[in-house]
């Protein structure tokens, strides 16, 4: 589940980057893409530097994935990494960080 200060703007942004987004109530709300769902609930204590998460999503097209969240502030480019990936990076709103990538072809 990923921390939120205000669902309806959250839900927004995850709409921006292409999620089907719904509330379940007012503190709770879901964000699905490609077959992921991502769990969103409102912690009035959140604090972007001490409690944000972290999620990997292992994606088919790390490339495909950046060019279309290319616009939307806080998004970095997929690069190669020494461990056979090609990730990108996104922070939301709320400092939680979707970091998603493939594998490159010579690494499966």
């Amino acid at each position: 589940m990923l921390p939120v200060a205000d669902l309806d703007r959250a839900l927004r942004h995850y709409a921006q980057l292409g999620f089907r987004v719904a509330a379940y109530d007012a503190d709770y709300g879901f964000a699905s893409w490609a077959g992921l769902e991502l769990h969103l609930v409102v912690t009035p204590d959140h604090d972007p530097a001490r409690t944000a998460a972290r999620v990997f999503l292992h994606v088919p097209d790390a490339d495909a994935v950046g060019r279309a969240w290319a616009d939307v502030p806080q998004t970095g480019a997929p690069e190669v990494k020494p461990w056979g990936m090609r990730e990108g990076w996104h922070i939301d709103q709320d400092g939680n960080l979707l970091r998603f990538g493939s594998r490159l072809p010579s690494a499966e």
